[in-house]
């Protein structure tokens, strides 16, 4: 019998087009659905990969990671050679490594590293329209750091959070968030030890309404005391969002 071989994938893609990572049923229109064909095609076997986690549906990634387990005797480069070869031109696998038997994508993560593009500008952007905010409004970026050091730590995020409830943990460790500024378009970085269900976009909602005044910085201390997702800022659009890179041990 052929050894069991741990395959980790390191993932690129643009998610316009694709309704999320996640595979619905028999849906082809999946990151996870789109790959797994390919790879089944590849090896012969009904592939089933799992990832470091979703991304909704509009939401792009520079670092996925996903494992999966086969039999095949390819080799890693060969692997790559044909899932590059076969995937959608929005779908880049960037690294094959294989991995002990016990490596985990979702499990064995220790942290997530997203960026969120805004082009803060009167005039609207051509080329990034499908990969940053358009939010022409003038913004306040001194109280928007000053809110970014509140977010920072470790705090109980439910409500920058579109879970209802939650009987796991909902504390998150935020190790960091920067704004930086080229032009008209403000780049934000958010490193941490794992973020809940559509908090990065609450988040960056939040910010941007403390921006232009909407909400006083003070507010992050309110919503962490009263743990009311309606007192934070709207859900910005996912199209602004990539996952850049996973950590792991």
């Amino acid at each position: 019998m052929k050894d069991m071989r741990n395959i980790k994938l390191t993932i690129e893609y643009d998610g316009k087009r694709y309704s999320g990572w996640q595979r619905l049923g028999d849906d082809d229109k999946t990151i996870q659905g789109k790959i797994e064909a390919i790879i089944s095609q590849m090896t012969g076997e009904k592939i089933e990969i799992i990832g470091s986690g979703r991304t909704d549906s509009g939401t792009h990634a520079r670092g996925q990671v996903a494992n999966f387990k086969t039999t095949s005797q390819m080799s890693r480069n060969e692997m790559l050679t044909f899932l590059n070869r076969y995937l959608p031109r929005d779908i880049v696998i960037k690294k094959v490594e294989e991995m002990p038997e016990r490596f985990h994508a979702r499990y064995n993560a220790t942290g997530k590293k997203y960026s969120y593009y805004v082009w803060n500008n009167p005039i609207p952007t051509v080329f990034e329209r499908n990969h940053s905010f358009y939010f022409p409004q003038e913004l306040d970026l001194e109280k928007m750091n000053e809110a970014c050091q509140k977010l920072m730590g470790s705090h109980d995020f439910i409500g920058f959070s579109a879970l209802k409830k939650s009987k796991k943990s909902t504390v998150r460790t935020i190790h960091e968030l920067s704004i930086e500024q080229e032009g008209g378009m403000l780049h934000f970085t958010f490193v941490g030890n794992g973020f809940l269900y559509k908090m990065v976009r609450i988040l960056m909602g939040t910010l941007l309404e403390i921006g232009t005044g909407k909400l006083p910085v003070s507010a992050i201390d309110d919503i962490f005391e009263n743990k009311v997702r309606q007192q934070a800022g709207e859900t910005v659009p996912a199209h602004g969002l990539f996952l850049d890179e996973v950590y792991y041990q």
